[in-house]
């Protein structure tokens, strides 16, 4: 069986997507906008050139002016501490957005790397802060976007705090599951951007035991994983496995899909 490849390529004509036409719209705006209000809205946003592997969208401490929405590719968060030690904070995918934790202290206390190539969308604040009391729904959304933060936030602390290795792998994986079906990509199969190290940083485990798990979860039929491309053979048994909150299906199968 041949390899597959599962690289994202973006053209200079993907950074040029203006709302309207991006495929995420429905996951970044309020539903119901009007054709005049998004253009005011498209105005604001600068797509930037994408960002290679390695690359930084911007670093603790870094002053605050704008958030950003991920169009393709993927982020990670991490803070570094005294002794350089990288913690990594979370993964961002497409539609989601980052740099929301900047708002209180107007400064970044993460920092923000690229996985892959990732084109992303930056947001002004002060233009958005603007804006929202000014278009129907993007206040809301807003504030929709940062509990559904929190909500992650929370259920990632009982699984660091609560859960085996086991548990906290295969939580792990209906997570990001969850999530790329939420923003209208398959649920079953999906590439793994970040490294089985950084995995294992995020989830409090070492390399070797994220790697054995993953080795595990083959033998034992419930995913495939052919480098980083992931195949959850027996979702339904890996989400009863996880402990996970897999209640949300039923939700995602009511939001609109891309």
């Amino acid at each position: 069986m041949p390899t597959r490849k599962f690289e994202t390529v973006i053209s200079l004509r993907d950074i040029k997507v203006a709302c309207q036409e991006c495929s995420l719209k429905e996951i970044c705006l309020p539903v119901g906008i009007g054709q005049e209000d998004l253009d005011r809205l498209d105005a604001i946003i600068d797509r930037k050139r994408p960002l290679a592997r390695g690359d930084h969208l911007f670093r603790v401490g870094d002053g605050f002016q704008s958030i950003y929405a991920v169009r393709s590719g993927s982020l990670k968060t991490y803070t570094t501490s005294q002794d350089g030690q990288e913690q990594v904070m979370g993964f961002q995918l497409p539609g989601e957005l980052v740099g929301l934790d900047a708002i209180a202290e107007d400064s970044h206390p993460l920092a923000a790397k690229a996985l892959e190539t990732t084109s992303v969308c930056e947001i002004p604040f002060t233009d958005l802060e603007s804006l929202s009391g000014q278009i129907g729904g993007l206040q809301r959304q807003l504030l929709r976007v940062m509990s559904q933060e929190i909500r992650d936030d929370e259920h990632n602390m009982v699984i660091l705090g609560q859960k085996s290795a086991e548990q906290r792998l295969a939580a792990f994986l209906i997570s990001l599951s969850n999530r790329f079906r939420r923003r209208g990509f398959s649920a079953t199969q999906f590439n793994l951007s970040m490294s089985r190290s950084d995995i294992g940083n995020y989830l409090g485990l070492a390399l070797e035991t994220v790697s054995r798990l993953f080795t595990r979860f083959q033998n034992e039929g419930l995913l495939r994983v052919d480098r980083k491309h992931i195949e959850l053979l027996d979702r339904e048994k890996l989400c009863t496995y996880s402990g996970a909150q897999c209640a949300e299906d039923d939700v995602l199968q009511a939001e609109p899909n891309n």
